[in-house]
């Protein structure tokens, strides 16, 4: 308690420095939960607070972290040709992806906490959670050599017009992390598409081509070569070998189908996730690790995911069925092996405050958004991939599902009354 009570004494005052204190207010309700309720006879307590439930969707993506932050190390020396085994070069493949993956998260996080503060200053109430879950999503869901400062204008702008504008956390009508991407893809789509974003470390991904390496990469060979390790010294004379694409396996599928693929990529990689892709979104199991946890403490809706998987899948049978492209040849189920379909799914469609509220509505809109999704991934040629439209798409229905689900229900209730 000593600690507390002095943290306690030095909170600034509210009206003389309104920023400082919401900073001060920010930080002491992300280390201690408040033991204050409202008074009376009537007040329900529950201990699922707002921090609560955006602390266990962080939690529940710590794996995709783990795993995207080595991925992106492995498909950098990939290239080269280099340590083709997973765990070979442990030390190289995971500092290379610190030093793409940290700058993502820390700018993502200061630009969007740092608006949000100012709001929550101006606003004269206390910082909402509401962003822990969006910075975390948002370096997930981008191409590990992406310019910080895109990354910077494309937060900015997903939270100021996304969420600010709607009144903040809880009444935003599109999902935050996702706005960052379509900002991203839309305004600078030579850094969102295409073979050459998904491999860090290469001026251009072509065969010929030498790795760059920066300060930081100097600074851990001073500690590998202490340590007797590999280091980045002696790849610098490597260049990225022949034959090697760093296309994704949804821009082959589109290109020559199933087989196209299969000759690059084997159906164990893209399961585990080893292929080239957004940095969180290409390994399966660790994702539906995070689907298990936020199924067992109910943070996200069973309903949303199970009927997402029958719209998605329903879809991808029917277009085996009319088979008039390549792409749509590919077996149905293969198509949950390619893309980010259970990332969207686990950490996207799933948002409470963008998703349906009602039960049936639940429904509806985790069909669609599977339906939707499989058709622009599958007819689109410019966007081999489709749930950030879809679901985005599905967000601005979401009300309107609530609005005829719940008023039919009012219309039958009178009716028996």
């Amino acid at each position: 308690m000593g600690l507390l009570d002095f943290i306690k004494k030095i909170e600034p005052d509210k009206k003389k420095s309104p920023f400082l204190h919401t900073l001060y207010d920010g930080f002491f309700t992300f280390a201690y939960a408040p033991n204050e309720v409202t008074k009376g006879g009537v007040h329900v307590k529950d201990g699922m607070d707002l921090k609560r439930t955006m602390i266990t969707v962080v939690i529940a993506m710590q794996l995709c972290y783990v795993f995207g932050t080595y991925n992106i190390g492995h498909q950098h020396f990939n290239a080269l040709g280099m340590y083709p085994g997973f765990l070979e070069g442990f030390n190289l493949k995971l500092a290379h992806g610190l030093i793409k993956l940290l700058p993502l998260f820390i700018v993502a996080n200061v630009v969007g906490l740092g608006i949000e503060f100012w709001f929550a200053a101006k606003k004269g109430h206390g910082i909402e959670e509401g962003f822990l879950v969006s910075g975390a999503l948002i370096p997930l869901i981008m191409p590990p050599d992406l310019p910080l400062w895109i990354l910077a204008v494309a937060v900015a702008f997903a939270v100021i017009i996304g969420k600010e504008a709607f009144g903040g956390t809880g009444m935003n009508i599109w999902n935050v992390a996702l706005l960052a991407r379509v900002f991203v893809f839309f305004a600078y789509p030579t850094t969102m598409a295409g073979d050459q974003v998904w491999v860090s470390g290469f001026e251009e991904v072509a065969a010929g081509a030498a790795p760059y390496y920066g300060w930081a990469h100097n600074l851990f060979d001073s500690l590998f070569s202490w340590g007797g390790l590999d280091t980045f010294k002696a790849a610098s004379s490597s260049v990225i070998v022949d034959g090697f694409t760093g296309a994704t396996p949804l821009a082959l599928a589109y290109q020559g189908g199933w087989e196209a693929v299969t000759d690059v990529y084997s159906t164990q990689a893209m399961w585990w996730g080893t292929i080239p892709g957004s940095i969180g979104e290409t390994s399966k199991p660790f994702i539906l690790i995070g689907v298990l946890i936020l199924l067992l403490t109910r943070i996200a809706s069973w309903r949303i995911m199970l009927s997402m998987f029958i719209g998605a899948s329903l879809m991808a049978l029917i277009l085996n069925a009319w088979d008039a492209t390549p792409f749509m040849s590919v077996p149905w189920y293969y198509q949950f092996w390619m893309g980010s379909f259970f990332f969207a799914m686990a950490f996207m469609a799933t948002d409470p405050v963008t998703a349906a509220s009602t039960n049936t509505g639940k429904w509806i809109y985790g069909f669609l958004i599977g339906f939707v999704g499989m058709i622009v991934r599958v007819l689109n040629p410019a966007y081999p991939e489709g749930w950030m439209l879809a679901i985005l798409f599905m967000n601005t229905f979401a009300p309107l599902m609530d609005h005829y689900i719940i008023q039919s229900n009012i219309t039958k209730r009178l009716k028996r009354a």
